[in-house]
């Protein structure tokens, strides 16, 4: 299952975005969440949002059709 990035957002949208896709049996994860979570920067980090490579047009068609 090679993944592929769907997108880069701010860490709460890319939790709803996960949550969304996965609504839609559609398997997502969130990559860099909680990266420098401890020098406070962590709101500034973009967070990746990776499906399957097989999944990714799918995934892109739900998410503009919620935009």
């Amino acid at each position: 299952m090679p993944l592929a990035e769907l997108g880069r957002f701010p860490r709460v949208e890319a939790q709803i975005i996960v949550g969304r896709l996965t609504s839609e049996d559609i398997p997502a994860v969130a990559f860099d969440g909680e990266a420098s979570i401890g020098d406070g920067s962590w709101l500034l980090i973009p967070v990746r949002v990776m499906v399957d490579k097989d999944d990714l047009d799918a995934a892109r068609a739900i998410l503009d059709s919620t935009a």
